[in-house]
């Protein structure tokens, strides 16, 4: 059980305004993931889903932060519940939350404590989602995640974090989300793609990613964002804290090259900025719940596992024939459960007296049965999650007008043109070009998203159809199939 320095209930004496601005700084870091993963995403997806996804990651932030204010924060992290499972409602709609001190955070107010755990919480099921990507509904994806977060991220949270929550009173180690951000979205998002079933064309078209440069955008923006994740977990600025940065990028950097050298010698040696960045997520995923723990020469040991790990973990889906459409159980059901496991090694009591707790460290410090504990809380989350977000899925398929997958036709034209009648991208009007203005899509380039066939301006002359690229035609674009 992680132990925390006494203090009196409504003790406000050992408030600290550096520790309160550092939380607030990382609370806005965090916040920046949420777009980060929508930029991940819509990278990795077809171009004409692009916009859907980033928008239910905002979305998603939004719907989950008034679910956090009405009664998410009191459910998942009560300090005045003394049940093992689940919050008491003391604090629904932040009412008596206030100035007053968490128990988990003694030095910065209780309204910065929740906001900065809101962020965590509204992240989460916009990464379970991707699971479900390029063929889900908004409006139910909505409503799901009000749900999902009361049902599934709440008590997951509770058990892993508040005083009385049997995960900690057990004396499992989750410094910043391990199982309840990683593995819960990730057998979360396993669940939707079963439970959705694969997109049409899964496994006779090669779905490759759109954009390239999204991909990296929102990678550097999700790791932006976990200096404030890791960092500000600490719930103070101190020595830990910045332990919990340096360790965080050093399992990064690891992660994306142990990816990036085995994908290069797999995949006819040649190095992908998609491998590279996915490989860093790994690392970042599988520090998350050891990052308050252990020593920054660990961090290396944290990524080149996950990397390697979680690299061959996208195999399961052709091997097993779900179709997880971003990859979202591999990178983070997986990589959640290995830096989990590997906390029980490599956790180190030294590090967490750093900010006065007090644990008994992993098996660096022969403390034999924490690998156990870690065991048990990886299996525990992952199975609830998994179970329950599969039983939330089949619920709303019986409620009229909550069908989670979007109809044939709205999946050929997009998301985003079915969804939400906008595009990200304006490609082409069907209108002729003078000769010699044009070019043909090859075969290879239709295998991306765009189809064969499709001429673009400025090419050598040809005897196809052409197609005009041009922003000023009042006529709509033809994005069917890209």
């Amino acid at each position: 059980m992680v132990t925390l320095l006494a203090r009196s209930d409504n003790d406000t004496s050992q408030i600290n305004s550096g520790d309160t601005a550092w939380i607030l700084v990382s609370s806005a870091l965090v916040f920046i993931m949420a777009p980060g993963v929508g930029y991940f995403y819509s990278g990795m997806a077809r171009s004409k889903n692009a916009v859907s996804l980033v928008f239910l990651c905002m979305i998603a932030m939004a719907i989950v932060s008034i679910q956090w204010m009405i009664w998410g924060y009191s459910l998942a992290l009560s300090d005045t519940s003394n049940n093992a499972f689940i919050g008491d409602l003391n604090y629904g709609l932040l009412l008596y939350v206030g100035d007053k001190p968490h128990v988990n955070a003694p030095t910065i107010p209780g309204d910065v404590y929740a906001l900065f755990q809101c962020m965590f919480a509204a992240l989460t099921p916009a990464l379970a989602l991707g699971g479900a990507a390029e063929r889900i509904r908004i409006l139910p994806a909505v409503l799901f995640c009000f749900v999902w977060t009361t049902i599934v991220y709440d008590p997951i949270a509770y058990w892993s974090w508040a005083p009385k929550g049997w995960m900690n009173v057990m004396g499992s180690l989750d410094y910043a989300g391990g199982t309840p951000v990683h593995i819960a979205s990730g057998f979360g998002a396993l669940a939707f793609s079963l439970v959705l079933g694969k997109r049409q064309g899964f496994g006779s078209e090669k779905f490759a990613p759109h954009n390239y440069l999204n991909i990296i955008l929102g990678t550097s923006l999700l790791w932006f964002g976990w200096f404030g994740f890791n960092g500000g977990s600490a719930v103070a600025s101190n020595g830990r804290a910045g332990l919990a940065a340096t360790v965080t990028h050093i399992a990064a950097c690891m992660g994306g090259l142990s990816w990036s050298f085995i994908a290069y010698f797999r995949h006819g040696k040649k190095f992908s900025s998609f491998h590279f960045c996915s490989g860093a997520i790994s690392g970042l995923v599988a520090i998350t719940p050891a990052s308050g723990f252990v020593r920054p020469w660990s961090a290396l040991v944290f990524g080149l596992i996950s990397g390697i790990a979680c690299h061959f973990a996208v195999d399961f889906k052709e091997k097993f024939g779900f179709d997880d459409a971003l990859d979202v159980f591999a990178v983070h059901g997986v990589g959640g459960v290995v830096g989990n496991l590997l906390t029980g090694i490599f956790a180190s009591k030294e590090v967490a007296a750093l900010n006065g707790v007090i644990i008994k460290g992993g098996w660096i410090d022969r403390n034999w049965v924490q690998f156990g504990y870690q065991l048990a809380a990886s299996c525990s989350g992952a199975a609830w999650s998994f179970v329950i977000t599969g039983i939330i899925l089949i619920s709303f398929n019986f409620i009229p007008g909550l069908h989670l997958r979007i109809h044939e036709e709205g999946e050929i034209s997009g998301t985003d043109m079915a969804e939400m009648g906008e595009h990200g991208y304006k490609f082409a009007t069907m209108e002729p070009l003078p000769v010699g203005r044009e070019r043909t899509l090859s075969a290879e380039e239709s295998g991306r998203g765009v189809p064969h066939g499709t001429v673009f301006a400025n090419s050598p002359p040809s005897n196809k159809s052409t197609v005009t690229n041009t922003e000023s035609s009042e006529k709509p674009a033809d994005i069917r199939g890209l």
